[in-house]
Order: structure tokens, then sequence, then C-alpha cells
């Protein structure tokens, strides 16, 4: 990832519906030949990395999974962490699911999106207190 405005935030995704926020700064450089820096903590719960995007309040994050499910949400309510954590469940998936790409989008208040709390949301959303608040679309 290439950095060029330090106002953003790192937004990471794994595999099993895990994300979080870091502070650039938190990134130290490194130079040729080095193992890297790490950025989530991988765990059988939270499954592998699957994308990582520059990102700022104002975005919203798209979410696709190999089953179809598609979630948008915003990343205002996504709060920034430290850079060696394991972050919070973004969407809960089926048992045989995982998530499969995600985008950051610029956010439309002219877009529909339902609310959580709307009886037609799908129960795609996490509802637990370590989840980010969302919207979702579908």
């Amino acid at each position: 990832v290439a950095i060029n405005d330090l106002s953003k935030t790192v937004m990471v995704v794994s595999e099993k519906g895990y994300g979080k926020r870091s502070e650039i700064e938190e990134y130290r450089i490194t130079n040729r030949g080095s193992k890297g820096v790490k950025t989530i903590n991988i765990t059988e719960k939270t499954g592998f990395l699957v994308g990582i995007k520059l990102v700022t309040d104002s975005d919203d994050l798209m979410i696709i999974t190999k089953n179809g499910i598609t979630i948008r949400l915003s990343l205002k309510d996504v709060r920034v962490m430290g850079r060696n954590t394991q972050g919070v469940r973004l969407i809960n998936l089926d048992e045989n699911d995982e998530i499969a790409a995600i985008t950051a989008v610029e956010h439309d208040d002219d877009e529909t999106t339902n609310n959580p709390e709307n009886p037609n949301s799908n129960n795609h959303l996490p509802s637990d207190s370590n989840s980010a608040n969302t919207t979702n679309e579908q």
C-alpha cells in the first residue's frame, strides 16, 4: 500500500469477518529483506488477511462474501485500534462462508442504507458490543 496521505488510516479485514483501523504512524518503515510489520493477529478465530485499504472516517466499506452477501458500513463507526490486535467483528458469517473481497467507497448521503435496528435488515450484521455499528445494503 502506497502512503500519500497521513490523514488516512489503515483498514484491514480478515476472512472470518474481523476488521480494524490503525494509524499509519504505527507502521515502521522497513528495508529490503525485512520480515515485514505485523498488522493483525491471525488466529483460527479471525482467519487469514483478505484485504487492506487506506481509508478516512468519511468512507464506507463494502464487504462481499463468497456466498454473495454484500454489506456496506460506515467507517466512522469502526474505531481506530492498535496495530497488533485482532479487531472487531464487522459481519456475521454463515458457517461455511468467508469474506471474498472488500473495497472502500466514498460515503454517499443520497444512497439508501438500512438501519441495523430496522426489521427489514438482514441477520448478517453483528449485534454484540465488540462489533462495529453498521448499516447494510443488499
